[in-house]
This record gives C-alpha cells, structure tokens and sequence, in this order.
C-alpha cells in the first residue's frame, strides 16, 4: 500500500464518521489554540515592556545608593538608604561624574529626588510620583512635551511653584491632557502652576511614566521632598554619550564613586544599572511566563492526543472484520499500520490547521480589547509558535496512533474474521 492510497483510505474512514472525527479533531484545535494565543499573549507582553524601557533610550545608567544586594531596580528609586554604613548620593557626586576629564564617556547627569503626594484640582484628587529634577532631565530620560515647557534654571534659582505633568496625571485631575498649561493645582496643599505637559510614553522601568509630576529640584528640597541633608539626592540618571560607550561610563562611574566614597573593590556602597541590566531583568520574567502560559496550554493538547487514541481503538474494535479480511486478501502488516497511523496523524494535523486559525483570531481579539481599553498591548503570533504547535499535533496524532495502528496490524487474519 502507498502512502496517497493510505490518505485515501483514511480520508474515505474519516468522512463515514463525521460527528465522531469533528469531535476527535476539536481536542486538538483547542489545543494547538491555546498554545498559539498563550505564546503570543506572552510574546507581545515582552515586546511591550521592553520595548517601553528602550524608548528612553539604550544609552542611560541609572546610580542608586546602597551596594546592588542592598538597592537597585528591586527597590526602586533611593531603595539602598537602608544601608547603616551607606554612604548617600549627593549633588557633589553629580557634578564629579558630569566632569568630562573624569568621565569622558559621560554626556549629562540629572540627580532626583522623588517621593509620593497627592494633586488636587476643584474636587479631583490624585496620588502619584512626584520628582524633584533639573533641567538636564528632560534630555537625559527623552521626554518629549505634548504642550508647554519643561523645567528650566530660572525655575530652579528661583525655586519656583511650578510643576510638569504626566498625561495620565493631567487627565485624573482635570479630566483631559490637553489645555491644561496656566492652571493652578495643590500638591500636598500647596499651590504649583501646571508649565507643560508631556506626551504618553506607557510603563517604565520603575512604573508607568505617564502617572508622574516633576517639580524642580531645589523646590522639591525645600518644600516637598525632605531629606537627611540638603544636597542628597536619591538616584543619578546618567546618559552616556553613546549606546557603545555605557559600558566604560559605568566604569568611570564607579571609579569616580568609589573615590568620592572611600570604598575599596568589591565593598561598594552604590549600584550601577544599565538599560540592559534591566531589558535582560524583564526578558527573563517574561521568557518565563511565556514558558509557564504555553506549558499550561500544552496540556490541553496532550488531552486531545489521548482523545485520538481513544477513538481510534474503537476504530480498530469496530473494523476488526475489515482488517481480517484485508490480512486474509494478502495485505501486510506494514500496510495495516500504515492506514491506522495516516488517520490518525491527518485528525491531528487538521485539528493543528485549524487551531492556528482560531489562535491567531483569539490573539487578535485580545489586541484589539487590548487597544481599545487604552492599552499599548499587541500580542505577536510567531511563525515559529505556529510551526512548533502543528508539529507537536501532528508529533501527538503519531504517537497516540501507535499503540491502535500496532493492535491492528497484530491482528490475526482468522481470529478478526470471526469477530463478532
């Protein structure tokens, strides 16, 4: 027997028992759906997370106090003050780092001090990031304005009550992002007047950018944002003066540091991050979570691989006469074999084709719920998540079909045809 007459015969099998195989088949399409959306759920949310901490560009360090077991993107901005023997950033060790003989490599340096407070507006009320920044800011993060300006020197001599807004922040209190330059809100009861707004730029490394209000440093420090002395600040945002040259700036950091701080190799009292220390953070968690969220979905096409084997051992206890009477016209064992594993290799492979098709409409589903709730969410279906799920299906219908083709085809020619 040949391979097309093999087909054949399946296929002619297949259609006599339509509601039968339909049923087989949609284990298999579930399956290979789930696997296909869950992949690409898990795809996309990798794409858009690191894709939001690369908008900022991929030639920003980021220094924090504490030693990298103490601080660090773990505990967010200023989270090494915990440390009894750590010595702070401060205003000093800016301005040695942005020294262009000490730190070639470096471009600007814009030091922060950030806390929590809440904004009001008329009867509206929000709790969000506040930063106390410099001008340099701007530049360092890639902020771009939707309307307004940003922070300036004169608003820092003058620690003046002035604030920049993120959109989301904007819109919570006021209801929109736009128009809103000239208004006066309160932060924690004192007057600031709103001199821009910025365009939405999603999630962060630390939370999302768009839920924030930057006031200038020195009012900050004054009057919003205390701490241990006047020139401490909580993090160090470093641009490097290109993506080849971060990894000698956060050399020059260090050693610039350590100096500073009297602390000897090995015993640092600081953590310096990059864009990538974080990028391979996240695409860790996510790889994982994609790993998990298609594991979970796999075990659905294993149910529906059993469910293949099930269906075809009624097969072969209902055509026991049939194979006797094709053994006792001279057909072989291998042929036998041949038309039980092509039926069950083409009900998994038509369950896989189909469950593509219903993936990629779950996913895209899912992006446009994604899109129209406001969410910069888009899930990616791979080609190599689609050929890895039909292959594992058809993979699942030759292996459950084994054990049915091989009852079969040991069948003795006598005993099927006396079965009743």
């Amino acid at each position: 027997m040949t391979f097309t007459q093999a087909l054949l015969e399946a296929i002619e099998s297949l259609n006599g028992n339509k509601m039968r195989s339909g049923l087989t088949v949609l284990g298999i399409v579930i399956g290979v759906a789930a696997v296909i959306a869950m992949l690409a759920v898990g795809n996309g949310a990798q794409a858009s997370i690191t894709g939001s901490i690369s908008s900022i560009g991929t030639n920003l360090l980021f220094v924090f106090s504490g030693a990298p077991d103490q601080g660090g993107p773990g505990q967010g901005p200023g989270g090494g003050r915990s440390g009894n023997n750590t010595r702070p950033l401060t205003l000093s060790d800016a301005e040695a780092i942005s020294d262009p003989f000490a730190a070639p490599s470096v471009e600007s340096v814009a030091p922060a001090i950030q806390g929590n407070g809440t904004l009001t507006f008329g009867g509206e009320k929000s709790t969000t990031t506040i930063s106390g920044v410099t001008p340099a800011y701007s530049t360092v993060r890639n902020l771009e304005l939707a309307e307004g300006e940003f922070l300036n020197e004169e608003h820092m001599l003058g620690r003046m009550s002035v604030v920049v807004l993120g959109p989301e922040t904007a819109t919570a209190i006021f209801g929109h992002a736009d128009g809103v330059v000239g208004q006066m809100i309160r932060i924690e009861g004192q007057p600031f007047r709103v001199i821009g707004v910025l365009v939405a730029k999603g999630g962060g490394a630390f939370g999302s950018e768009d839920n924030s209000a930057y006031i200038p440093f020195t009012t900050a420090q004054a009057r919003l944002i205390k701490r241990d002395s006047r020139d401490q600040v909580d993090v160090l945002f470093v641009q490097a003066t290109s993506a080849d040259s971060v990894t000698q700036a956060a050399d020059e950091i260090s050693n610039i540091l350590r100096q500073r701080h009297r602390t000897p190799i090995g015993a640092d009292d600081f953590s310096v991050f990059t864009q990538q220390d974080f990028l391979k953070t996240f695409e860790t968690i996510t790889g994982v979570l994609t790993i998990f969220l298609g594991g979970i979905a796999g075990i659905s096409l294993l149910v529906g691989g059993i469910g293949i084997m099930n269906i075809m051992l009624v097969s072969v206890t209902e055509r026991t006469r049939e194979i006797g009477l094709r053994k006792a016209l001279g057909a072989r064992r291998k042929d036998i074999l041949l038309q039980f594993l092509t039926e069950s290799s083409l009900l998994s492979l038509i369950g896989g084709i189909i469950g593509v098709i219903f993936g990629w409409l779950i996913a895209f589903t899912v992006g446009q719920v994604a899109k129209a709730t406001g969410n910069n969410f888009t899930p990616i279906v791979g080609a190599n998540a689609i050929l890895l799920s039909t292959s594992f299906s058809a993979v699942i219908g030759l292996f459950f079909g084994i054990y049915p083709a091989s009852r079969a085809a040991s069948l003795e020619p006598v005993e099927a045809l006396r079965y009743e």
